[in-house]
């Protein structure tokens, strides 16, 4: 017997089936997604094939440098800001990285500069998603250029320099000669890959603290110096990764 919960009812006086709350719930969720394909294919379509490059291994394995150089970059703009001396900044093979910065080796500056990291890739992907939503795919380009340009400055290794003109010369030749339509599914790609690239970078994270390999990582460095659990950091970095992602797809695909 069905209660009132389910998707349907029988109308006993004329005999017709007719759908209750989840059956209306359901329509009203293919009408959204039909919306959706039918007025944004290109953010979808580019939403997707970023999904795919992160979740692909050898795709992610050519690709993770991309969320390093935003990851060290949060490393190198957060010890500016909490007035700390920036040393240099070395990408690597392997797809990891390091900022070196100077000053007090405790206190909230310190903190601070280990906190920019793991959220950084997807606050970029916000903020361009934001920008691409509001029609303005190009300028978003031409800010990604700018910070690659800055973070070159800081670059002090050879494979560094050239993953980061690699990308740079990627993104300006979008932004300088492609047509507005590609540099607007350009710009929706990176956005996406940023966010999903952020949300997978702190599961690698987690996995490997699993594992038993903690020492360097930003989360037990933050533990080290704030006495906080290195998995309420990590927790915190899935949290900004997650609500970026769910913000970032309103703004794209619903707003």
């Amino acid at each position: 017997m069905l209660g009132p919960s389910n998707g349907w009812r029988i109308d006993h006086d004329s005999g017709r089936c007719q759908t209750g709350p989840v059956g209306d719930g359901l329509q009203h969720g293919v009408d959204v997604v039909t919306q959706v394909v039918e007025t944004r294919p290109a953010v979808l379509l580019a939403a997707v094939l970023a999904l795919l490059t992160v979740l692909w291994t050898v795709s992610w394995r050519w690709t993770r440098t991309v969320v390093t150089i935003a990851h060290e970059g949060g490393h190198a703009l957060a010890a500016m800001a909490a007035g700390r001396g920036l040393t240099g900044i070395r990408l690597h093979p392997d797809t990891s990285g390091v900022t070196v910065s100077t000053g007090a080796r405790r206190g909230p500056g310190l903190v601070f500069t280990f906190l920019g990291g793991y959220p950084a890739p997807s606050l970029l992907g916000l903020g361009g998603a934001v920008l691409v939503a509001a029609d303005e795919a190009r300028l978003m380009l031409w800010i990604a250029l700018a910070l690659l340009v800055a973070c070159l400055i800081q670059i002090r290794n050879v494979f560094g320099a050239l993953a980061v003109v690699a990308t740079g010369v990627l993104v300006a030749g979008v932004a300088g000669w492609a047509t507005p339509r590609v540099q607007d599914g350009f710009a929706a790609a990176l956005c996406w890959f940023l966010l999903f690239g952020g949300l997978r970078a702190v599961r690698e994270l987690q996995r490997g603290r699993r594992r038993g390999r903690r020492d360097g990582s930003d989360a037990d460095m933050l533990a080290g110096l704030t006495h906080v659990a290195g998995g309420i950091w990590a927790a915190l970095f899935w949290l900004v990764a997650g609500v970026a992602v769910i913000t970032a797809a309103w703004v794209l695909l619903f707003r």
